[in-house]
This record gives C-alpha cells, structure tokens and sequence, in this order.
C-alpha cells in the first residue's frame, strides 16, 4: 500500500482536514480512521435540534457517502487506532490493521470528564458525546423522568433547557458559584440562569456531589456535600473534557493537556501534525490566559479552520494557525453567542438591555471577548474588531451612541 496521509478521527476537525485536502490538490492516498459505525456527523445538534426532534440522523451526516466515494476518501468506521510506529511510519489500528503513512494526522478529539463519585455506573446514568450517548439520552426522556444534570456548563444547560422545554422536572448541580463559570461572565451566568429558571428548571450552585445512590442497580438519588439528595430517575453528566493525547502520549510526542503543536499545528514529530479538541497550540488571542500562550479550544469554528490550515500547509501553502476562537450555544429560546477568549478576571461593559445585550470583556485595558445574547450583528462586528486587533476602550464600549460597526469597518 502506497503512504499517503492518514487521519485518526472522523469528526468535525478530521473530515475538514480531508476534504480541504482534496480541495487543494492533494491527490495522493486518503485515509480517514474513525471509532464510530456512522459516516462522519455535526456534533452541536446532538444536545439541542436533535434531542428535541428537530433533525434526524440523516441530517446530523456532514456529507453523504457518495462524496467519500467520489473524492477517494478511505474511511475506516469503527476502526479505533492503536499504536503509532513512528520509526516504520505506520498507525496501527485495533484488528491488526497496518496502514502507512506519509504524514499522519492526529485529530482525535475529547472525551467526556467521568464522575469520580461511587454509584457513577449505575443505570440511568448518562452523559452526551456522541450519537448513540443521544439516542440513549432520547428514549431515557421517555416516560417522564426526574432529571439531575450534574454541571452547568454549555451541553448540561442546553440539554436542560431542551428537557425542561418537554415539560419534565429538571434540576442543574453546578460546583462552582454560577453556571457557566470559565466560559462566560457573571452578567451573561445570571441571565441565563434567571432565562432557565423560567422554564422551570431548578439550580443548586457551590454544591458538590459525593455520590449517586441507587435501588436495584439503577440511579435514584444523587447526594450532595451538605446533606441534601435530589430524586433522581436519570442523572446527565457534563463535568467538561479531557483531550483523546494518549496515542500520541505513547508514540512519544510531547503532551500537555493536549498534544502540544507549534503555530503551524505541526507536533514534535514533523512527520505527524494535530489539530482539533486534542491540539494544544500558541494563540496570538491566549494572552494572559497561559503562561506559554498555547490553548486548547474544543468548537467547531477551531476544528474547521485547523483543518483548513493544515491542509494548506501539506498542500504547499504554509500559514501560521491565527484563526479568531469563537462559539456559540443556543439554550432555549436564547442564542449565546462568544468571540474571542475571556478570562475570568477579566472586566464587562454592557451594551443593550432586557433580553438582547453584550457583554465586551477587557483585560488589561484591551478587547478579549465579547459575549452576545440575543444580538447577532453584535458578534460580527466583536469578530471583525478582534480579528483586526482594532483598539476599543472599556469607556468606548460603554458609550451608546459609538458607532461600532462603522469602527469595525474602519471608519471609526
């Protein structure tokens, strides 16, 4: 078999980097190895459009398996790697399989956090990745249960809202003070909280979980440190990630919370390159977060442009990976919607009011984020702003009568 270039993961970041390879000329062999049985798919629907009904698992699919066919895309389903033989140039998968390669790609993802609390095994204990994590969640809907979501981050309070919007009794545990602590401010926590809340769903915040009880194998209750159980029929765990850098780990490629990679996503073997949830990079937007000013994003903007970026580079067309990070979560009827990266410490100046504002975060005196609800227009021009570096003042911000899409465009 001819080397060619293989990618490990078929999600979002490993299927951008495959076809943008073919997008750009790239004619050699193509190989994409994947865990699941399913042809690549969206993951952020999973949580909110799918759950609720909205689109199936034909709409879920990223492309159809004739564009695999039609753009000699090999895929390997269900084929998780083992082993990376770095010296004979070959991945190694799980039956055995051997399949060389002229450069490898690591886009091999994140996987869910787990509960280090007893009954965490118990039945009806469930947490959201992947697709068949969805189907269980969707028929476990059924019939009415008693829902602890334990975190408040983005997939636990849009699985709530989504839960709560079927008229079931939900409640969030969350260890920190507010929901959403490392992601967002507290001006845009308690919105969201209040916006929650309205639809019936209940929070035990600064609560911590010692363990999940349970009644003939399965999940009743969850108890919390300061004596409280909360009925339980099904218990969602969303306590964040924790980057796929094992394979990488063992082939001997530098590891931090990630696999490290320079600013052209390359590792510390030029042969194999990571990008995606697993990539840990330098980012000219991650100063002040980090000592080395390297970031690790798990979101689909990062996943599509790191491929973009790494297939320009093994096609001939090298950049410098400095793409702005932006999200978005939709909870409820509310749309979040976040560019660039916040620290915690960081200072907010709103702008809006009632149920469509922004927040504008600064540090040390300049834009770091700018988290929207509701003000789609307001994310673009933070996204133009932020990616041009353009200079804005805390009391720039906080004046209303700035024109800032005129200052975005450059004629401020």
């Amino acid at each position: 078999m001819e080397p060619g270039i293989v990618i490990v993961g078929a999600g979002q970041a490993g299927f951008q980097a495959a076809a943008s390879l073919r997008e750009g000329g790239y004619h050699g062999p193509l190989t994409l190895v994947g865990d699941e049985t399913a042809l690549p798919y969206q993951r952020p629907p999973l949580s909110k459009a799918y759950l609720a009904g909205k689109t199936d698992a034909d709409g879920l699919a990223l492309r159809p398996a004739s564009f695999f066919a039609d753009h000699r895309i090999t895929l390997h389903a269900a084929s998780p790697a083992k082993a990376i033989d770095r010296e004979g140039r070959r991945l190694v998968l799980a039956d055995g399989t051997a399949l060389p390669f002229a450069h490898l790609v690591l886009a091999t993802g994140s996987r869910n956090r787990p509960l280090p609390v007893p009954g965490a095994d118990l039945d009806g204990v469930r947490q959201l990745r992947g697709l068949a994590d969805a189907d269980a969640l969707k028929a476990a809907l059924e019939g009415g249960p008693r829902i602890v979501v334990i975190g408040a981050g983005f997939i636990g309070l849009e699985f709530a809202a989504v839960a709560a919007g079927r008229g079931l009794d939900v409640t969030v545990v969350e260890a920190a003070e507010r929901a959403m602590a490392r992601a967002v401010s507290a001006e845009t926590a308690a919105f969201f909280r209040t916006a929650h809340e309205a639809l019936g769903v209940r929070f035990a915040f600064a609560a911590g979980v010692t363990a999940l009880t349970g009644e003939g194998g399965r999940v009743r209750a969850v108890a919390l440190a300061d004596g409280r159980e909360l009925p339980a029929d099904l218990v969602v765990v969303g306590i964040g990630v924790l980057p796929n850098a094992d394979l990488a780990a063992e082939a001997g490629l530098s590891v931090a919370d990630g696999v490290r990679v320079d600013a052209f996503l390359a590792t510390s073997d030029p042969a194999i390159s990571a990008i995606g949830d697993c990539a840990r990079f330098p980012s000219p937007f991650a100063h002040g977060l980090h000592g080395d000013g390297t970031v690790r994003i798990e979101s689909v903007q990062n996943a599509i442009d790191q491929g973009r970026c790494l297939a320009a580079r093994l096609t001939g067309k090298p950049a410098a990976y400095a793409a702005l990070p932006w999200f978005w979560s939709d909870q409820g009827p509310h749309k979040l919607q976040i560019a660039g990266l916040s620290a915690p410490g960081d200072a907010a100046v709103i702008r809006g009011e009632g149920s469509a504002f922004s927040v504008f975060r600064f540090r040390d005196g300049r834009l770091s984020a700018v988290e929207s609800i509701n003000r789609a227009g307001d994310h673009m021009i933070a996204r133009r702003l932020l990616s041009a570096g353009t200079p804005l003042t805390p009391d720039q911000a906080a004046d209303p009568a700035l024109d800032l899409k005129a200052l975005a465009m450059g004629r401020g």
